[in-house]
């Protein structure tokens, strides 16, 4: 009876080359396509809604984009929203490896994109 022969599973393995997001995010993904709608978009207004000074806010595109995509995911929730930015690898991509938390979601959501969110869905 021959030996029962198992793939290495090394999770502290440093890799050479390490893959992109953007190669784990398949071409026919929602991401994607959220992606390329928002970046298409005219968001003037909203980042019209940030004051200057203080210290740098997360780029407005990229929170609309986590938002819809969030959205069509059926999450609504802004801790859920976080933890998908976490864990999500599509959703790690559309904002570029950075995490938001759920408070920073919910200020975006009802500071920012409240106003303005009817106007971005008849562009």
């Amino acid at each position: 009876m021959s030996r029962a022969v198992f793939k290495s599973n090394e999770q502290g393995q440093v890799v050479l080359f390490p893959a992109s997001l953007d190669e784990k995010v398949p071409q026919d993904s929602p991401a994607r396509l959220v992606n390329q709608i928002v970046d298409n978009l005219d968001i003037a207004e909203i980042i019209n809604t940030y004051k200057g000074g203080g210290t740098s806010a997360y780029h407005p595109r990229m929170m609309l984009k986590v938002v819809l995509y969030s959205y069509l995911n059926n999450i609504y929730s802004s801790r859920k929203i976080e933890q998908a930015l976490a864990d999500r690898i599509s959703f790690m991509w559309l904002s570029g490896g950075q995490q938001p938390d759920h408070n920073t979601i919910n200020r975006f959501r009802s500071s920012h994109l409240k106003e303005h969110i009817h106007r971005i869905f008849t562009q």
